[in-house]
């Protein structure tokens, strides 16, 4: 059994505030983490740890395994799995943390609060016979990803630490066993609402919105109807947040209703990559077949799920069913509109443009027609055409770009910015790094295979500065080579 410490004795100095437990038990299982033989701290986020108000040393780093691998728990932990539910591919299932523990919820010295999870800890009553454990490789996976998503200013849940566990799991071949410590702002899903509405019990729902309303929009309580407000907000943090994937060419892989974050976070860094060549059909999940979850959908499933969330909402938003479905259907309709008001800002950006005509949408389509065409990799050339050496590339010499160049200057010469400005202004938005997937590959297969974690910091340390080129960091720029197999992601379940 998992036993409590001593605070003098850890490395870690919590300070936690449960609430989620106080909220009715059909939510969640007390469930504490299930031991490991071996825990080990392979990787420690100490810029993370500082946010939080953490303390971390390398003289307490035993200590800090045991406590994130589940051996330990820390004092003022109630340890719960989270029961949800989800449409996974367009299908229903009741769900639940299958492999995941909610140690308790931490305020930093700003008083913001965040969940503590640890991921990989074990079977739960949600495991579905499923072993509750995870392997090194994603679980380092997403702790690249997640940082890189942080560092280019998207909001999304981040990684404290990857603790290995001296336990194998078995996949389709032995792997090392690992815990990643998850830090969000909530794990409130779209699921979490579709489960409550599940339970025929009006109270329940409600007082899942009002702790929602309470914990993450506390200007909807004072709306003259809080629960479509509630609903509003959520489809405003989701449009600000899906374009943000989109803008710098991020693919999720599995947006299931159980993987939406009601906080409008990224939450879930399984099968997901960053597109190289700009496809709108672009997938990365080895389970996604059809393409459901493909770069280009993904603002359209966003709406999907959002409609799953209104189905769960409708008994709190009017009493009148058909009212309720009137002002349902007017929220989710309103999405693509929301989104597209986002992703024009964005793209705006990425091309210099600090006014507005009524010609910029078909001067960004044109562009990313001409990308599609010729297979151009997204990230380099949208850096590139804030480079004063752009007349270097090679795609410089092709017509039909050189015909949308002509018209992209005729359109930055009817604005007041000087081209330093604007050359400026756009390199502030598009980034010169992101995690490519051949260098991630490369640090996670040498990081599992060789027990050499030198490839993953040196890939770290050039993500935490995504939007500045930096000499030492010239090579992760670099597109990959063409491959003639497609990259392929897995979500390591």
């Amino acid at each position: 059994m998992s036993r409590p410490i001593d605070p003098e004795t850890t490395g870690l100095r919590w300070n936690f505030d449960n609430s989620y437990c106080q909220l009715a038990p059909c939510f969640f299982t007390r469930q504490a983490p299930n031991p490991v033989r071996d825990p080990r701290l392979v990787i420690f986020n100490h810029s993370l740890s500082q946010e939080l108000g953490l303390s971390g040393t390398t003289e307490t780093e035993p200590s800090i395994a045991r406590e994130l691998a589940g051996n330990q728990i820390p004092v003022g932990a109630e340890p719960i799995a989270q029961a949800y539910a989800g449409h996974q591919f367009g299908h229903f299932a009741i769900l639940g943390d299958g492999r995941a523990i909610l140690l308790g919820e931490h305020l930093s010295p700003s008083g913001q609060r965040f969940d503590i999870q640890l991921k990989g800890a074990g079977q739960t009553p949600y495991s579905r016979r499923g072993d509750g454990r995870a392997a090194l490789g994603p679980m380092l996976r997403e702790y690249i990803i997640s940082e890189a998503m942080h560092a280019l200013g998207i909001p999304t849940t981040r990684s404290l630490a990857v603790v290995s566990t001296g336990q194998p799991v078995y996949r389709e071949t032995p792997l090392p066993g690992a815990i990643l410590t998850r830090i969000a702002a909530s794990h409130i899903r779209v699921g979490t609402f579709e489960y409550a509405a599940t339970q025929g019990d009006l109270t329940l729902l409600h007082s899942l919105a009002d702790y929602t309303i309470q914990r993450h929009y506390p200007e909807c309580a004072e709306a003259e109807n809080p629960y479509l407000a509630l609903l509003q907000a959520i489809s405003e943090a989701q449009a600000r947040l899906i374009a943000r994937w989109q803008l710098v060419g991020f693919v999720h892989g599995v947006m299931n209703t159980d993987n939406m974050s009601i906080a409008g976070e990224t939450i879930d860094y399984g099968p997901c990559a960053f597109m190289d060549a700009y496809h709108p059909q672009t997938v990365f999940s080895s389970i996604d077949q059809q393409g459901r979850y493909a770069y280009g959908n993904q603002p359209l499933m966003t709406q999907w799920n959002l409609a799953r969330l209104t189905e769960a909402l409708l008994l709190l938003l009017h009493p009148d069913r058909e009212e309720a479905l009137a002002l349902g259907r007017t929220v989710v309709f309103e999405f693509p509109e929301r989104f597209q008001h986002y992703w024009r800002i964005g793209m705006s950006d990425k091309l210099g443009l600090f006014t507005e005509e009524s010609s910029d949408q078909a001067l960004i389509e044109t562009l990313l027609a001409w990308m599609q065409n010729t297979a151009q990799d997204f990230t380099h050339t949208f850096r590139s055409l804030g480079s004063e050496s752009l007349a270097d590339q090679p795609f410089f010499q092709d017509a039909a770009f050189t015909d949308w160049h002509d018209a992209w200057q005729a359109r930055l010469s009817r604005q007041p910015q000087t081209p330093d400005q604007v050359r400026a202004h756009m390199n502030a938005h598009n980034p010169a790094i992101i995690a490519r997937n051949h260098l991630v590959e490369e640090a996670l297969q040498t990081a599992s295979e060789k027990n050499d974690l030198s490839l993953l910091h040196q890939l770290l340390e050039a993500l935490r500065q995504p939007y500045r080129d930096l000499p030492q960091f010239a090579t992760y720029q670099t597109p990959p080579p063409p491959s003639v197999e497609p990259y392929r992601t897995f979500c390591g379940t």
